[in-house]
């Protein structure tokens, strides 16, 4: 299939979600993030990139290129960046205009269970022996949230465009840590973050600075799923939910991408070569290693076998899926979303051995080694191994022209 160069046109519904948050006020005065959060490691800071004597004369950082995003009121190095400019785009909104929430506030799962369906999807965080969930019902209204969980500061994200949800480790500069906001920029349809400290912009996608002095440096990803409220609140009963009351005016629980994630629609504001491999909107679940290995597994193929026991170079891994998960991106009304089911990604080892899982077909697996029982979230509920857990891993569960267009070399996986 040949590939199409487009720039496709403004969704009525992404129209009402950008004068939305254009419009939003904050209806609760907060106190400065930075005067609570410690630095993750103050003894090895992350280091500015040094400006060469080239950058430190450039007049025309954007060439014949006419920038199709604003660049007044920046204080970014636009000298010094890794990325063709004519492939970022406003997204609408101004920096901030689709505001981060930095001063998250938190709920018991019997609290929030009076405004969460149990269909509803969640980001699910487990850190160092903490557990929260993050309702994409506020995620999609504020795309940020700059937390700390378990003693290290993290920055959780969700891109609705391309249905990315990913955590990172948020760094330190000079005894700094960083805080990310929204640019008000996408590139290939994708989030384009900004930090405080030194206004570099970051690639949500990638977690790769792409503009200004940080250009080159990657955020560390910390392993993250979307699954069920439901599962949620009965794997993690003690666990913290982000509070509704965010101090923010937002139509909480409606999706103002109602329908975007049909299959056969094109992305918003796409502008490149789209992989004619699969349908742009066709669901995959991508996974890179630490050492670069990785590949897209077809989502439709998960589901049909409920668990894809696979191998990326000599990592052994597993994907499990199950039922019983809405998605976000297709009713109004995010509760009301069809079952698109939950994925979710692990070694597949324990204890130094390779374990083989097969789906029983109640939402649980097996692995045919000690014939344990094991849950969505890599827990084993009873056997030899039960009070085991998985080694989650990071990883995509987003669109195919997102996971094309950001990791070209990371093929499909048949």
């Amino acid at each position: 299939m040949r590939q199409i160069k487009f720039l496709w046109v403004i969704l009525p519904t992404l129209a009402l979600l950008l004068s939305a948050c254009a419009a939003g006020t904050n209806t609760v005065s907060q106190p400065d993030s930075e005067t609570t959060q410690q630095p993750r490691d103050p003894d090895t800071p992350l280091p500015l990139a040094a400006t060469t004597e080239e950058e430190a004369i450039c007049e025309d950082p954007f060439g014949r290129t006419t920038p199709a995003f604003r660049t007044e009121g920046w204080e970014t190095n636009f000298c010094k960046h890794s990325i063709p400019y004519d492939e970022i785009f406003s997204g609408g909104p101004p920096r901030d205009g689709i505001p981060p929430i930095d001063n998250p506030r938190y709920e018991s799962i019997a609290s929030a269970d009076s405004w969460i369906e149990d269909l509803e999807p969640v980001i699910a965080l487990i850190h160092n022996g903490e557990a929260r969930a993050y309702p994409l019902q506020i995620m999609t209204w504020h795309e940020i949230v700059n937390d700390t969980i378990g003693g290290d500061p993290v920055a959780v994200t969700f891109c609705p465009l391309c249905n990315t949800a990913l955590v990172f480790r948020r760094p330190s500069i000079a005894g700094e840590t960083l805080t990310f906001g929204t640019s008000g920029n996408l590139r290939y349809s994708d989030l384009v973050m900004w930090d405080r400290q030194t206004e570099s912009w970051w690639q949500q996608f990638t977690g790769e600075a792409i503009v200004g002095d940080l250009t080159g440096t990657r955020l560390e990803p910390l392993p993250t799923a979307i699954i069920s409220w439901a599962d949620f609140k009965n794997e993690y009963p003690d666990g913290q939910v982000l509070s509704i009351e965010t101090g923010f005016r937002r139509s909480y629980g409606r999706n103002p991408y109602a329908g975007y994630d049909n299959v056969n629609n094109l992305p918003f504001a796409f502008s490149g070569n789209l992989d004619g491999e699969l349908p742009p909107m066709a669901r995959v679940v991508g996974i890179t290693l630490e050492n670069g290995q990785g590949g897209a597994y077809l989502r439709e193929l998960i589901e049909e076998s409920q668990v894809l026991n696979e191998t990326i170079g000599d990592t052994p891994i597993v994907i499990f899926w199950k039922p019983g998960t809405a998605s976000a991106l297709d009713s109004s009304s995010i509760a009301n979303g069809r079952d698109i089911g939950t994925t979710t990604v692990f070694l597949r080892t324990y204890a130094d051995q390779e374990l083989h899982f097969s789906a029983i077909g109640d939402g649980t697996f097996r692995d045919q080694e000690t014939g344990s029982t094991w849950d969505i979230l890599g827990r084993a509920l009873d056997g030899p191994l039960a009070g085991g857990e998985l080694t989650p891993l990071p990883h995509h569960d987003t669109f195919w022209f997102a996971w094309a267009a950001f990791v070209p070399e990371g093929s499909l996986t048949q």
